[in-house]
C-alpha cells in the first residue's frame, strides 16, 4: 500500500471514529436538536457536550463477507468438485454449510440482493448494468429506499470496506466527473479498492481506490496478482482500523474477480491440475455427484440431471478438442484453488488479529452457476472480444494453448465445463429459472454460536437473507428511514436459528427469480420456472432472440423439489392445477416487484458521451478517460489531431493510447517518426510508420480512419462487429503514410482501459519501447472529429 493511499485511509478512519455524525433516522438536523448539554448567557451557566458517535451493540461481531464469483456448485472439492479447496472447507467444517441456497443467476442482480437484503428488481438490478433499461427495476440506479447492509452498519457504529468487483454503479456515472452518488463510498463503505466492472484483467486490472483510478499495479512479471493484492489491502485496512478506531466493529466485504473470466492464475497451480480434467465434462458430472452423496452434500435419493442436447458429448469430440478443453479447465481449477489459499490467508490473518475470536465469515462460493459465457470451444479474448466478434476460432484457442492462464490472452473454458462445474443441476449462469443458473454453496463460520457442523442445512435460503442474518447476529434492526428515506421492508429472511439447530423451520417460503426474461418461483417446496429460447453460452451472438418479444409462448416446468432435489421430474402434464397456482403467484409477484416488462430493450440509457456530438477536444492534463468517454468508434469514420507545444523533430513516446496489452491503438512517436500500432485482441500488432522525422516546425500530428463498409448504425447492444479499413497518418493535415488495419478499434481492450494523452496508463498497447514511455514533447491539446 503506497504512502498516499495508507494516509488517507488513516485519515479516513480518524475521521470515522471520531466525526459528529447525525443521527441514523434523519438526514437534515434543526441547529442544536442533538445537543444535550445546556447553553446558558455565560460560560459560567452554560454546559458544553459533543454528539455522540453511533455505538454497535455490546458484543456485535466483526463480519467478513466473501462473494467468490461464477464459480458453480460443484466447482470445489467442498462440494464434489476436483479443485481442492482445503480453506473452504476448513470454513464448513468449523461453521455450517448450506445446500439449498440461492444466489439471483447473474453477476450485478445478486450483489444488489446481496447487499441490500431486498429482490434485485426493488433495487434496480433486474438485469445488469451494461444493459440497463429505462424501467426503475432495470434502470441499474440504486434506490435510496433499498439502503445497503453497509450504510446499515455505519449508522450503528460499524466500519466498513469493500475491497474487489462491486459492478453495482451505473456505467454513465464511472469516470472522474461522476457523480458519485452510486460508488461504494456513497452507497455505506467507508473504503473502497476494487474495480467496476463486471470482470477484470488478473494481471493488469482497473482499479480504483475510493473513487480515484490507480493508473498502474506492478507488472506481471513481478508476480502481481489481483487477488494477492485484494488481501494485502483488505488486511492493511484491518490494520489501520485496529490503530485508530478498534472499539468500533468492522465489516469488510470481499467480491474477487476470480473466477470470473478472464482465468488468470501463476502457471505453477496450473501445473498441479494437470490432467486432472483428461476424462471430460460427462465422467465429471458423473462422479461429481457420487462424491456429493458420500459427502452427504445432497440428498441420497437425488437424481443427475442429463446433458442439454445442444452441448457436444465428450466422447464425440476430437483428440485435440479434449485436449484444449481439458487445459481450459485446469487452468480454472488452479484460479479457484489459488483464490481458495488467499481466502485462507485473510481468514488466518483476521482471526489472529483482535476481534477474531468474534469474527463472522460467511462465504458464498458463487454469485451464479457456472459460466457458459466462453461458447462451447472456449475463449482467449475477454466478453467484450466475444461481443465484437473477435478472432477466437478453435485454431488460434490451440495456438495459444500454453499461454491460458498467463497475461497474453484472456482465458475462458467451454461450456461444457459449465455445465458439468453446476452438478446435479440443469443449466448454468444466466438461466434464473432452474437451479443450476442459481445454487451456490453458502457458508457461515462464527466461532461459538454454531453446532452440529457435519450436519449439512437444507434449510430454502436465499442471498437476500445475508443482510437480516447479519443484523440478526449484531442485534441491530433496519431503521425505518435512512438519510430521509423510508427503506422497503427487507425480503430475505435470518437464518441464524439455523446456526445451532439444523431442524429449523424453513422461514422463506417463497422466492421469485428472473434473469433475461428465465424465470421461476418457489413455494413451499414448489418449483414453477419457464427458460427462454436461447442458450446462454449463445447470449452475444442470439441477442436478437434473447430480446425477442414472445415470452408468452416459454414452455413452463413443474417440480416437487421438496423431494426432487435436483428439477429432475417436470411434473406439469401430472399437475397442471398446481401449475396454474403457481405461474399465478409469479405474476404477483412479479408485479409486486416491478418485474415487467419482461426483457426491456436497453435503448437510450445516459450516456458519458453525448451521442449527436461530432467534436470533442482533450487537454494533455486529464487524467485516462474511461471506455465509455469516448464515442463509440467501431465501423465509424473518424479523425485524431494532436497539437504539439515544441518541435517534435527528435522526441519520442506516447502521443494518444487506446487500450491495453489485450488489444487497442496507440500514435506515438518514434525519435520523431510519427507513428502508429493496432494492437488486435493482443494477437496481431500492425505498425504504420511515416517515411521521415518531423519537420522542426511541425506543430500538427494525427491520423483518420476510414472504415471498410462504411459507419455503423445504432442498435441493440452486442451487435456491432469490429471490421477493417484505413488509417492514414497525418502531418500538419496532410497524408504522408497509410496502410489497411484488418480489425479496428479493438474496442474488447480498449472498453476497460482509458483512453490517455501524453502517457499509456495501465497495461501498455505498444510493443516498441516508444511506444510504451511518455512523450518527450509537450502536448497542447487533442481533438476528435466524426463526420
Amino acid at each position: 500500500m503506497s504512502h498516499d493511499t495508507r494516509t488517507a485511509l488513516l485519515t479516513g478512519l480518524w475521521l470515522s471514529a471520531t466525526a459528529l455524525s447525525a443521527p441514523a433516522l434523519a438526514q437534515h438536523v434543526p441547529f442544536g436538536e442533538d445537543f444535550t448539554g445546556k447553553i446558558g448567557d455565560t460560560r459560567a451557566t452554560s454546559q458544553p457536550a459533543f454528539p455522540r458517535a453511533p455505538q454497535a451493540p455490546k458484543g456485535a461481531p466483526n463480519v467478513l463477507l466473501i462473494l467468490i464469483d461464477d464459480a458453480g456448485f460443484a466447482a470445489g472439492s467442498l462440494t464434489g468438485g476436483l479443485a481442492q479447496t482445503p480453506n473452504i472447507e476448513a470454513l464448513a467444517h468449523e461453521g455450517v454449510l448450506y445446500n439449498r441456497f440461492n444466489t439471483v443467476g447473474i453477476c450485478s442482480p445478486t450483489r444488489a440482493a446481496l447487499l441490500t437484503g431486498r429482490n434485485h428488481h426493488q433495487v434496480g438490478f433486474g438485469n445488469l448494468t451494461n444493459v440497463a433499461a429505462g424501467f426503475p427495476a432495470y434502470n441499474g440506479v440504486w434506490k435510496k429506499e433499498t439502503a445497503s447492509l453497509g450504510r446499515i452498519l455505519q449508522l450503528s457504529g460499524y466500519s466498513t470496506a469493500a475491497f474487489g468487483k462491486w459492478h453495482n454503479t451505473p456505467q454513465w456515472e464511472v469516470s472522474a466527473a461522476g457523480p458519485f452518488d452510486h460508488w461504494p463510498t456513497n452507497l455505506g463503505f467507508d473504503h473502497f479498492y476494487g474495480f467496476l466492472e463486471g470482470d477484470d484483467n488478473q494481471w493488469e486490472p482497473h482499479l480504483y481506490n475510493d473513487t480515484r483510478p490507480i493508473e498502474h499495479t506492478p507488472a506481471p512479471e513481478t508476480g502481481y496478482h489481483l487477488t494477492t493484492d485484494l488481501v494485502n489491502q483488505a488486511l492493511g485496512w484491518v490494520d489501520d482500523h485496529d490503530a485508530l478506531a478498534a472499539q468500533k466493529p468492522y465489516f469488510l466485504y470481499l467480491a474477487t474477480g476470480a473466477v470470473h473470466m478472464p482465468h488468470h492464475v501463476p502457471a505453477e497451480w496450473i501445473a498441479r491440475n494437470k490432467g486432472r480434467y483428461d476424462k471430460g465434462w460427462d465422467v465429471f458430472r458423473e462422479e461429481a455427484f457420487a462424491r456429493q452423496k458420500k459427502l452427504g452434500i445432497i440428498p441420497a435419493d437425488a437424481k443427475l440431471t442429463p446433458r442439454p442436447a445442444a452441448l457436444p458429448a465428450w466422447d464425440s469430440l476430437k483428440p485435440d478438442e479434449k485436449r484444449l478443453y481439458a487445459h481450459q479447465m485446469e487452468v480454472f481449477s488452479a484460479f479457484l484453488e489459488q483464490t481458495d489459499t488467499e481466502i485462507g490467508r485473510l481468514v488466518k490473518e483476521l482471526r489472529a488479529r483482535p476481534g477474531g475470536d468474534n469474527l463472522m465469515v460467511i462465504t458464498i462460493v458463487g454469485d451464479n452457476g457456472g459460466s457458459a459465457e466462453g461458447d462451447i470451444g472456449g475463449s482467449i479474448v475477454n466478453e467484450q472480444g466475444m461481443a465484437v466478434a473477435a478472432p477466437n476460432d478453435f485454431a488460434l484457442q490451440l495456438a495459444n494453448i500454453d499461454k491460458q492462464g498467463g497475461p497474453d490472452v484472456a482465458s475462458h473454458y467451454s461450456a461444457g465445463w459449465a455445465w458439468a462445474t453446476s452438478t446435479p443441476f440443469q443449466w448454468m449462469k444466466q438461466v434464473a429459472s432452474h437451479f443450476g443458473g442459481t445454487r451456490d454453496p453458502l457458508i457461515i463460520d462464527w466461532p461459538g454460536h454454531t453446532a452440529q457442523s457435519k450436519v449439512i442445512r437444507g434449510q430454502f435460503s436465499h442471498v437476500n437473507d445475508i443482510v437480516p442474518t447479519v443484523l440478526d447476529a449484531a442485534g441491530i434492526r433496519l431503521p425505518e428511514v435512512i438519510d430521509g428515506v423510508p427503506q422497503l421492508p427487507l425480503e430475505g429472511k435470518s437464518l441464524l436459528p439455523t446456526l445451532t439447530n439444523p431442524a429449523a423451520p424453513d422461514v422463506h417460503t417463497e422466492q421469485y427469480f428472473e434473469i433475461f426474461g428465465n424465470r421461476a418461483i418457489y413455494k413451499d417446496g414448489w418449483v414453477a420456472s419457464a427458460k427462454r429460447d436461447y442458450l446462454p453460452w449463445s447470449l452475444l451472438k442470439d441477442v436478437r432472440k434473447v430480446y425477442a418479444d414472445n415470452a408468452d409462448q416459454d414452455k413452463w416446468e413443474l417440480y416437487h423439489v421438496a423431494g426432487d432435489y435436483s428439477e429432475s421430474q417436470d411434473l406439469a402434464a401430472k399437475d397442471p392445477g398446481k401449475l396454474a397456482e403457481l405461474r399465478a403467484e409469479f405474476d404477483r409477484e412479479a408485479r409486486r416487484n416491478g418485474v415487467y416488462p419482461l426483457v426491456p430493450l436497453p435503448l437510450g440509457a445516459p450516456s458519458i458521451v453525448d451521442k449527436a456530438q461530432r467534436h470533442f477536444e482533450y487537454r494533455a492534463d486529464i487524467s485516462g478517460l474511461p471506455g465509455n468517454g469516448l464515442p463509440n468508434l467501431i465501423g465509424r469514420a473518424h479523425r485524431f489531431d494532436v497539437e504539439l507545444g515544441a518541435s517534435a523533430a527528435t522526441a519520442s513516446g506516447v502521443l494518444i493510447a487506446h487500450g491495453g496489452r489485450l488489444g487497442g491503438y496507440a500514435l506515438y512517436l518514434d525519435h520523431g517518426t510519427l507513428s502508429f500500432e493496432n494492437n488486435v485482441f493482443g494477437q496481431k500488432h500492425e505498425k504504420i510508420m511515416a517515411s521521415a522525422p518531423l519537420a522542426a516546425d511541425a506543430r500538427k500530428v494525427g491520423f483518420e480512419f476510414v472504415p471498410a463498409t462504411g459507419n455503423a448504425a445504432e442498435g441493440l447492444p452486442w451487435t456491432a462487429k469490429v471490421g477493417g479499413g484505413t488509417i492514414r497518418l497525418l502531418i500538419d493535415g496532410k497524408a504522408v503514410a497509410e496502410s489497411a488495419v484488418s480489425l479496428y478499434p479493438d474496442y474488447a481492450g480498449a472498453f476497460s482501459e482509458t483512453f490517455d494523452i501524453g502517457k499509456d496508463r495501465g497495461s501498455q498497447v505498444g510493443t516498441s519501447e516508444a511506444a510504451r514511455q511518455s512523450a518527450t514533447v509537450a502536448i497542447n491539446r487533442v481533438t476528435l472529429d466524426l463526420p
